[in-house]
């Protein structure tokens, strides 16, 4: 640590992270950074009365809470400290959770299984002007973007194995499974099954399923 970086003021850190463990390692890791000052709460109303008595820098938001969930907390936030950096720090993926919690105003969205280090430098890069997220968040973001048609056609160019593939997906059955069924060997099901999310510009079998059922 620069010597002179310390002797500078302390980040101002809100965790809100309803789980002890976690939120007690978490908060200890940050607070021996050096630059970085955390309090952490378990509820979103403890949080937004200690914010309310202490404005922080910014906020590690878990989406599960007792109370609110995170993503309603943090519109909380952001509609009375709209200064407030937001991160989203949570086990979820999935795109309705990612694209809620943007709307209600975070700022970035890291996965729990980033390590402390990558959180921090994360942090530092929130507060300088960026929206850090984790590597899958990201492309998944940039997923959004691709124009319908694209995945229309897509659709329309899957074959009649892959859509049968697709299909048995749609049941709930496995690579296995779906081997025995199509007599066939589990590394082919998984050569269609990607050939399939390739065609549809999808990253999973939700996704996949999500395509075939509209």
């Amino acid at each position: 640590m620069d010597p002179e970086k310390s002797s500078e003021r302390k980040v101002q850190v809100v965790l809100v992270e309803d789980h002890d463990e976690f939120r007690a390692s978490l908060e200890y890791y940050l607070n021996a950074s050096g630059h970085i000052e955390c309090r952490s709460y378990a509820r979103c109303d403890e949080a937004v009365e200690g914010i309310a008595r202490n404005v922080p820098d910014a906020v590690i938001m878990d989406i599960h809470l007792p109370d609110e969930d995170g993503i309603q907390c943090t519109r909380i936030i952001k509609e009375r400290w709209p200064q407030v950096q937001v991160m989203i720090c949570t086990v979820h993926e999935d795109d309705e959770k990612i694209f809620n919690a943007l709307r209600a105003g975070a700022t970035g969205y890291l996965l729990k299984r980033s390590s402390v280090e990558d959180l921090i430098e994360a942090l530092d890069q929130m507060l300088d002007g960026g929206s850090p997220m984790s590597p899958a968040i990201a492309r998944r973001v940039v997923g959004s973007f691709r124009p319908a048609p694209l995945v229309e056609q897509g659709a329309a160019a899957l074959t009649p194995r892959e859509q049968e593939v697709l299909d048995l997906l749609a049941t709930g059955r496995r690579v296995k499974e779906i081997a025995t069924q199509l007599f066939v060997s589990p590394n082919t099901v998984r050569t269609h099954i990607r050939h399939i999310y390739e065609k549809l510009q999808v990253q999973g079998r939700v996704e996949a399923v999500n395509k075939l059922r509209r």
